[in-house]
């Protein structure tokens, strides 16, 4: 028999343990090359608003090429342990190592590059999608055509030959290094087991729930005052950040372990065949892949924190523009004003304005602040800048000449600059104190952004001291709000809005042009950040699911003498389940805290709205998430009947 045959015959004979290493390749190539085709696709320097987004989609195939290449190395890790037998056996015939290698290297070109072709195919079919995906997310109409990219491909091919090197660099290190007697009992020296816990290793579970807790707590306080500067600040979010990552180890390392041996203790030493099967099993498992599994989880947690803030940004775009612009349209200059008006009437259009003089006053805010931020803007009784208005501007408001409400709140402002409800208010007018009584914060918004400092809130006073305080301050402005009286005809008003744009000598602003906007470049992130977060939920997920095959493999004659003592495939696949659970649930529910927590401490400052959007990825992850440990619970449940 010659190596050609040879090699052959052993390509055959693999296929069926290497299918789980073909679906990796043919995953990470399509997903790869129609990410890049994406990126060279014409159609996307054409959008509106002038977004390059082959721009971001190029910086972001980097951090795709480096889940990729982790992806596979660690997938080729799997299958050439696999395979340690064989390779000793190899050497005992009189096989050299380097003709061993050579072997190996000559099936895996075979396979890989096969594999490589047939993603880039399915890659090309999946891009037109992808781009329309995109298009719809972002709002823009066009076409999406299929477009072969030959820049598209030679990247790929480039990037997938590297990772080729590497994994034959690795396969060749690992030949080298092992003995033909260490080759034949690689695979069951993998996992390390112990008897017990000893004293340091409950002292590390403790730590990391303590660590992860602390962790929580500082990310709790981050925005609520208590770190005054930007030294405290950075140095509070290092501390979060080293905690989680620290405590996340350690919780693996030794507080699983320690959980689950307080539970088998609590049983008094009678163990049902489900806690054998799961509750055994995880304790040391887990112990000796914490570091992977620290890994999977800080990379969700932070895939499912990144995503939930863009689509949090997303989702809030319309609220946002309405909160800086109340009505369609916030015009700056009485002549940007009068333009507008005479074109829209030509057009026939119908529409309402609203007309407000607005006047900027210091203000000693110090007696109703209640803590937050606060100290940053005003500690010390210093004063802030505030747009005045007169309560005659807001509907069904009638002050008494001292008194005085906030209006046009939002979650931003009372995390920075909470209030409270009552309390007094010093303007600062001509050089002389005006005493207010303050009575509260109203959550509707009068005048737009340009005129409030952006997320402050506007001071309406009685309308005889607006009068005053307006005669002695330099400076008045005028906003002019404009509010389309039919929706079917907002389109066409914004058409002629731009058509002016460039004659208009103020500041002027369109409602549904910062939604567009916010839509355009948060529709961008999102999109990417969607696509590389579920590029390693399926990585992630895939490494837990070969780990979960190799497993079943090296217990599958535990399950033999199971059977031969008379449990039923039932109670076997009872306590798979468990197993399975345990082994998907635990770094999904430690992940999902962690985004959790790290969303809330600054959701605020992307959008108005935590709840539906953050909700509803990660509902999306657990569910993509838990179909990997239903294919593993599959694959045991086929070990198991085999097993007799």
């Amino acid at each position: 028999m010659n190596i050609n045959h040879l090699i052959w015959r052993n390509l055959r004979k693999n296929l069926k343990n290497y299918y789980l290493y073909v679906f990796a390749l043919i995953f990470s190539s399509a997903l790869y090359f129609s990410f890049v085709t994406l990126q060279y696709d014409p159609s996307m320097d054409e959008t509106k608003g002038s977004i390059k987004g082959g721009a971001a989609l190029g910086a972001a195939s980097v951090l795709l090429v480096a889940i990729v290449a982790i992806f596979l190395l660690y997938a080729n890790s799997i299958f050439i342990k696999r395979r340690s037998k064989e390779i000793g056996l190899f050497q005992l015939i009189g096989l050299t190592k380097q003709r061993i290698f050579r072997i190996l290297s000559a099936e895996n070109l075979m396979l890989y590059f096969g594999s490589l072709v047939v993603g880039i195919l399915v890659g090309f079919s999946f891009s037109r999608l992808m781009l329309m995906i995109l298009f719809k997310i972002i709002g823009i109409e066009t076409e999406a055509a299929m477009n072969f990219s030959s820049q598209a491909l030679g990247q790929t091919l480039l990037v997938f030959c590297g990772i080729y090197l590497l994994i034959m660099l690795m396969n060749y290190t690992f030949i080298l290094r092992q003995s033909i007697l260490s080759l034949f009992r690689v695979r069951s020296s993998t996992e390390t087991k112990v008897s017990k816990l000893s004293f340091w290793e409950i002292v590390m579970g403790l730590l990391g729930i303590g660590f992860i807790l602390a962790g929580y707590y500082v990310s709790s306080k981050l925005f609520g005052g208590d770190f005054v500067s930007m030294f405290q600040l950075f140095g509070a979010m290092l501390f979060i950040l080293a905690a989680v990552i620290i405590g996340t180890y350690l919780f693996y390392k030794g507080s699983v372990s320690f959980i689950f041996k307080s539970i088998r203790k609590s049983k008094g030493g009678y163990l049902d065949i489900t806690d054998v099967l799961s509750l055994s099993s995880i304790m040391f498992r887990m112990k000796s892949s914490a570091l992977m599994l620290t890994i999977i989880t800080t990379v969700s947690a932070l895939a499912i924190g990144l995503l939930s803030l863009s689509y949090i940004s997303y989702y809030s775009a319309e609220k946002s523009a309405a909160d800086s612009v109340p009505l369609d349209f916030a015009i700056t200059q009485n002549e940007d004003a009068d333009m507008l008006d005479r074109a829209l009437t030509e057009q026939g259009i119908g529409f309402s304005t609203k007309k407000v003089d607005v006047i900027h006053v210091p203000a000693d805010l110090s007696q109703i602040q209640d803590g937050g931020a606060s100290a940053l803007i005003s500690s010390g009784g210093e004063t802030i800048g505030l747009a005045v208005i007169g309560d005659q501007s807001v509907e069904k408001l009638d002050l008494a000449a001292d008194e005085a409400v906030f209006t046009g709140g939002n979650d931003l402002l009372q995390k920075f600059l909470p209030l409270k409800d009552s309390g007094d208010i010093k303007l600062l007018s001509g050089g002389t104190d005006v005493p207010l009584r303050y009575l509260g914060l109203r959550s509707e918004h009068i005048i737009s952004s340009q005129y409030s400092y952006g997320t402050m809130p506007t001071l309406v006073v009685d309308e005889v001291l607006f009068e005053r305080l307006k005669a002695s301050s330099e400076d008045v402005f005028h906003y002019t709000g404009v509010k389309i009286t039919d929706p079917a005809k907002l389109d066409q008003a914004n058409e002629i809005y731009h058509n002016l744009y460039d004659q208009m000598k103020g500041d002027p602003l369109s409602r549904q042009e910062l939604v567009e906007r916010q839509k355009l470049s948060m529709g961008l992130v999102m999109f990417i950040v969607g696509f590389l977060g579920l590029t390693f939920l399926i990585t992630s997920g895939c490494i837990l699911y070969f780990k979960q095959t190799g497993e079943s493999e090296e217990e599958k004659d535990s399950y033999t003498i199971l059977r031969k003592l008379g449990f039923t495939r039932g109670d076997l696949q009872k306590g798979i389940r468990v197993k399975q659970v345990f082994n998907f649930g635990i770094p999904l529910v430690v992940g999902l805290c962690h985004s959790y927590f790290a969303v809330q401490s600054g959701w605020f400052l992307f959008g108005t709205e935590v709840w539906t959007p953050m909700l509803i990825v990660m509902a999306l992850y657990t569910v993509l998430y838990s179909i990997f440990g239903i294919l593993s619970v599959q694959h045991y449940k086929k070990v198991i009947k085999q097993a007799l």
